[in-house]
């Protein structure tokens, strides 16, 4: 049985683990920081997943039925994500990157895509940190699962693209966990932030973190530094962050608040993945 988002956030062990899945993250941002950036912002983020659940819920036979520019930017309109305009961009972001690409077929005017290799070797990978962080919690063998049915992450992220779309949670996250969430990387921001916290600390009212250097921070995110100094400038006034000395040449601090905003986000994300694993192996096993 799936576990549930309460029970996850209760979980004695999971700020360490989650803590292991952050750093799992960054590593697949530094193998390749353009694609994981698809991934660390919230508007992107939902883009992507409403756009690998079309390719996957795919018709075999006709592929109109698959990721077409148009479905893509009813989609996105219809789920409030973003305008058509910005759906329209993004999709050719993507293709101009090599993210997805043109299928040999059209129909008509209708040219469909497809995500290339490397981009759901990079989803695969994604998943594949957060099955392994759910197994850590119930000693379970999702990930072994997963990783014996080659096929499963096309009946899986459907699944969690539905649970992230149709979540409160998810879609109107709280006070700080928000500032970030729009910010160019702004996922990651969190992930290298939260990170260097030691899971024994995490119960202090200012929990340092490993960040000293903003322009170090910036550079290694490849994020402007005012506009990441304004963010936490922002965050700052919230009393969501510090600095333990001199602003901005001493050891950044989080507040409880705001590790507890990102460790039930992280809650609730696992949740619904774990959800859609439950539907995918309880479907497998009714066929």
């Amino acid at each position: 049985m799936a576990l549930v988002s309460e029970d996850i956030a209760r979980h004695p062990a999971l700020r360490r683990h989650v803590q292991a899945q952050s750093r799992t993250l960054l590593q697949t941002y530094e193998a390749n920081p353009r694609l994981a950036s698809v991934f660390a912002t919230q508007q992107r983020w939902l883009m992507a997943h409403i756009g690998l659940g079309l390719y996957f819920n795919r018709e075999p036979d006709d592929h109109r039925k698959g990721l077409t520019s148009a479905r893509f930017m009813d989609d996105i309109c219809r789920h409030s994500v973003a305008s058509r305009n910005t759906a329209d961009a993004f999709l050719k972001e993507m293709l101009h990157y090599g993210f997805i690409r043109h299928l040999p077929i059209k129909y008509g005017r209708i040219r469909p895509f497809e995500p290339t290799a490397g981009t759901l070797e990079t989803v695969a990978g994604w998943v594949m940190a957060h099955l392994r962080t759910l197994d850590s919690l119930d000693s379970g063998f999702r990930l072994a699962a997963f990783v014996a049915q080659p096929d499963m992450l096309a009946k899986l992220q459907p699944l969690v693209a539905d649970g992230l779309l149709s979540s409160h949670a998810v879609r109107e996250p709280r006070q700080t966990f928000s500032l970030f969430t729009w910010l160019d990387n702004g996922g990651i921001v969190m992930d290298w932030l939260m990170s260097g916290v030691d899971p024994d600390h995490a119960d202090l009212g200012r929990i340092p973190t490993g960040v000293v250097s903003i322009g170090d921070f910036a550079n290694w995110l490849k994020l402007s530094r005012t506009h990441l100094s304004r963010k936490l400038g922002d965050a700052e006034e919230l009393g969501s962050v510090g600095w333990l000395g001199q602003r901005g040449h001493s050891v950044m601090w989080v507040s409880s608040e705001f590790y507890q905003e990102y460790m039930t986000a992280q809650a609730v994300k696992l949740a619904i993945i774990d959800a859609a694993f439950d539907n995918c192996v309880v479907t497998s096993q009714a066929s």
